[in-house]
C-alpha cells in the first residue's frame, strides 16, 4: 500500500484500560488505526515494532510516567521524530512546560472529545507532511544546482 493509501496508526498508551479502548473507539470512527499500550513498556516496545504516526501519551502511568517515555523516544533515532500529544488529566502548567521541553507536540486535557482529539493528530499527520514536503524540494533544488554547476 503507498504512502497516499495508508491509514495512519496511532498509538495509544495509557495505564488505564478502559481510556485506552476509548480512545481507540474514537481513533477507528475517525478513520485511524489505533495500537494499544497499557503501559510505558509495551508502549515502547510496540513503538519499536509498528510504523507510528503519532503517539497519544498519558503522563500519569505507574510504570513509567509519560515523560520517562517520551525522553525514551527521544533517545531512539527511529522514534524521535514522532508526534506526541499528551492526553492527561494532569494538565497544568509545570507538566506543560516538562513536557514541551521534552519535545511533546501538542496536549489535550482528559476528557476528551473525539472530534478534538481527531483535529489534534490530523494537525500533527499534516505538520509532518508538510516538513517531509520541505526537504523533498529541498533536495531538489539542491540536485538542480549541483547540475548547473
Amino acid at each position: 500500500m503507498d504512502d497516499v493509501e495508508r491509514v495512519p496508526q496511532i498509538m495509544v498508551i495509557d495505564y488505564d484500560p478502559d481510556t485506552v479502548k476509548i480512545l481507540a473507539h474514537y481513533l477507528r470512527r475517525e478513520g485511524f488505526n489505533p495500537i494499544e499500550a497499557i503501559s510505558g513498556a509495551e508502549g515502547l516496545r510496540l513503538l519499536a515494532e509498528n510504523r507510528i504516526d503519532v503517539v497519544l501519551l498519558d503522563l500519569m502511568m505507574p510504570d513509567m510516567d509519560g515523560f520517562a517515555v517520551m525522553r525514551e523516544l527521544k533517545k531512539d533515532s527511529v522514534t524521535a521524530e514522532i508526534p506526541v500529544i499528551m492526553v492527561t488529566a494532569r494538565d497544568d502548567l509545570n507538566a506543560r512546560s516538562e513536557g514541551m521541553s521534552l519535545g511533546v507536540a501538542d496536549f489535550l486535557a482528559k476528557p476528551v472529545f473525539r472530534k478534538q482529539l481527531a483535529n489534534r493528530i490530523r494537525a500533527q499527520l499534516e505538520i509532518v507532511a508538510t516538513g517531509h514536503a520541505t526537504t523533498a524540494a529541498l533536495s531538489r533544488l539542491e540536485a538542480s544546482q549541483a547540475k548547473r554547476q
